[in-house]
């Protein structure tokens, strides 16, 4: 049976939709009826009975307030819609369908929200494991061996066992030699922690490592400066700035000379600074890893680098100049020194190169780097354990001496050759 309906106005188009409106409401009584009075439902028609929709529509019809108006509306004249007003409504309807339409494409997919939990998920664990690390299983070494610097007395030794030359740069026995580069006392003058005692700061303040999480500076070389400074602080008692100056975001060029003004202001501010760290991670091949085991803890190997002033090409470079270069080598020499006798392994050779790199503030004065970009941040927030106790014997004076000692090494450092590292700078 077909049905068809035409929209007008009239009064038989009235009356047909107060009947139509009747059967509808009829027809919902009657299955709340059979949904909500389910036993009465089965009553059957019988010795003038009535059915049971009529049955409750005169008994509950209070109890159901929408039925009741329902009711009540029912016996309202009706009022049928004009087409033009029909119209509009179903015009209206397509607008709102749209708009609906529109609303879930902006709300993210479920796989979306998920992939997103997931990741946040991983970086919270990733950090987690990071922490953990960083707060516990260190333990400070003994001295594992002695180094006797009889046989460093020659000079081929010396840089054989020590030392990675640049090819552009050069050396000799008058600026290396082991009883020049035990005499400086590294011990701090400045004993009093109220005062600032080290600076630690990053050239390369973009540097990060196999796992760092993007945006996440703690998990770069900012975090690592961090962490070094935290334990400088806290187990060791110096008083430690940390500058997170960036001076490389949009370029590395120049990176030296831009930093150079904040030092400078950060220095006379803080005349009583004895201790600059430049901390940086170097650049390896992907295939190399600078990986040790200290302790049962994987750790990342770090490097002293030293700038000479000087090149093959020009000689000294007179614009570079540098009046402590002198004690920037015996610090570094003792650092290495002492790496090798308590974490043998974990210092790669002094890497020697041509230039300045803002060593002439202080003599005492370090370019290290920690690590490489292959390394995870893990191995590298590991390192920071064995490099602070190293700084804090070296400026302590704890080693009582480094004369008389016998060679127990061959090798303190592995084979390193001028292509291995040492990233270009400025």
């Amino acid at each position: 049976m077909g049905c068809s309906l035409a929209f007008g106005q009239g009064a038989g188009e009235e009356a047909f939709s107060f009947s139509l409106r009747g059967e509808l409401i009829k027809e919902i009584q009657e299955r709340a009826g059979t949904v909500y009075f389910p036993v009465f439902s089965f009553i059957e028609e019988e010795g003038g009975r009535r059915k049971d929709a009529a049955f409750f529509t005169e008994y509950f019809s209070d109890w159901f307030l929408l039925y009741a108006y329902a009711d009540q509306r029912l016996s309202l004249p009706g009022q049928v819609e004009s087409a033009g007003i029909l119209e509009k409504l179903m015009e209206s309807g397509g607008v709102f369908e749209k708009e609906r339409e529109k609303r879930q494409e902006s709300v993210p997919e479920a796989a979306d929200i998920m992939e997103e939990v997931r990741k946040e998920n991983e970086n919270a664990e990733k950090k987690q494991s990071q922490s953990q690390s960083q707060d516990g299983g260190f333990q400070e070494a003994e001295r594992a061996l002695t180094v006797d610097l009889e046989g460093l007395r020659d000079f081929d030794e010396l840089i054989s066992e020590f030392y990675a030359v640049d090819g552009t740069t050069y050396t000799g026995s008058n600026e290396l030699n082991v009883d020049k580069l035990l005499s400086q006392d590294m011990r701090l003058k400045q004993t009093d922690a109220k005062k600032p005692q080290i600076l630690i700061y990053h050239t390369h303040s973009q540097e990060g490592f196999a796992d760092s999480i993007a945006g996440d500076e703690t998990t770069t070389i900012l975090g690592a400066g961090e962490r070094l400074a935290q334990i400088l602080r806290e187990r060791y008692g110096f008083n430690v700035i940390h500058h997170m100056g960036k001076y490389d975001v949009e370029s590395r060029d120049y990176a030296y000379s831009n930093a150079a003004p904040a030092l400078e202001q950060i220095l006379e501010e803080n005349p009583d600074i004895e201790v600059i760290i430049d901390l940086h991670r170097d650049e390896m091949p992907e295939e190399r890893r600078l990986v040790a085991d200290i302790g049962g803890r994987p750790t990342a190997k770090y490097m002293f680098f030293n700038g000479l002033s000087r090149t093959g090409k020009t000689g000294d470079i007179a614009y570079l100049a540098n009046p402590n270069l002198n004690e920037n080598l015996a610090f570094s020499f003792q650092m290495q020194l002492i790496s090798n006798e308590y974490y043998p392994g974990i210092a790669r050779k002094i890497y020697l190169k041509g230039y300045r790199y803002n060593m002439q503030y202080r003599g005492k004065t370090l370019l290290i780097e920690l690590g490489a970009q292959n390394n995870t941040v893990e191995e590298i927030m590991n390192a920071c354990d064995p490099l602070a106790h190293v700084l804090s014997i070296v400026l302590r004076g704890e080693d009582g001496g480094a004369e008389g000692k016998e060679i127990e090494q061959n090798g303190a450092g592995e084979e390193e050759t001028e292509e291995d590292g040492a990233e270009e700078r400025e």
